[in-house]
């Protein structure tokens, strides 16, 4: 019994060194890039409400909560949550990824119909169309993640081809949501301050180091991401799968590894 242990615990492993730093970083981070748009939105574009001119603000604040913040703490699930059922950890990604997309469609709804009600022009900026084009790739990836991965489930030999794609989807749409939010502050930025923008003017200020910080963001997660030693390792049941598949492939025998 004691060995049974041991063994389970050779295979989970300890967390590695400097990850719960990395991911405490990420999280502080990305609490920031939440707190500082809220200000701005708060200090510079007179708050938030839905039947005003102030719904356009709902869009810029949902869609950092969305497509930046719940994103990448999705990415992050597999790396904080090493040793957990895999069932579990796949559920709680989904979930969060699910919250993800449910802000940034109040998010869409908020700007499409504040264009509307006041006759002003839809997708013809590059922000936009980036904009629409993560929010149309992030609703692909997760029906697709959700019909492979959770519920019914695709078999194990599809999973394993598909898992690279998924992953590296899932990095290259987080990242085009953090450059399309870019784009998106420094369009608001020119359309309200214009020359002013180049004077320094304190709402420039605040939006700057808003990008900064959602720069930095993105570029902690994509660290926490490719570090190899950082990965989840595979837990019993896993193996177990894997060797199974590669007997049945290649017709190896599970003692001949």
């Amino acid at each position: 019994m004691s060995g049974c242990c041991l063994s389970m615990e050779s295979r989970a492993g300890p967390r590695p060194g400097g990850l719960s730093y990395c991911v405490a970083f990420s999280q502080l981070l990305g609490l920031t890039v939440v707190a500082v748009t809220g200000a701005w939105l708060g200090l510079y574009r007179g708050g938030i409400a839905w039947e005003s001119d102030l719904q356009f603000n709902v869009h810029p604040l949902c869609m950092v909560i969305g497509l930046v913040f719940l994103q990448a703490d999705a990415l992050l699930v597999y790396r904080v949550f090493r040793n957990e059922a895999k069932r579990t950890t796949k559920i709680l990604h989904g979930l969060l990824h699910g919250c993800a997309f449910v802000m940034a469609l109040v998010g869409l709804v908020a700007v499409f119909d504040h264009h509307r009600k006041r006759g002003y022009p839809d997708l013809y900026s590059l922000h936009s169309w980036c904009g629409l084009l993560a929010f149309v790739l992030y609703v692909v990836q997760w029906l697709v993640g959700f019909s492979f991965f959770l519920f019914p489930g695709a078999s194990f030999s599809l999973r394993t081809r598909y898992r690279p794609l998924h992953i590296f989807f899932g990095a290259s749409i987080f990242l085009l949501s953090v450059g399309t939010a870019l784009l998106g502050l420094k369009e608001a930025l020119l359309f309200k301050l214009g020359t002013k923008y180049s004077t320094f003017e304190p709402e420039g200020v605040l939006a700057n180091v808003l990008g900064l910080l959602l720069a930095g963001f993105a570029l902690v997660v994509l660290y926490i991401l490719t570090r190899a030693e950082w990965k989840r390792p595979p837990q019993a049941e896993e193996q177990a799968l894997s060797m199974d598949f590669k007997t049945l492939t290649e017709g190896d025998s599970p003692g001949s590894q």
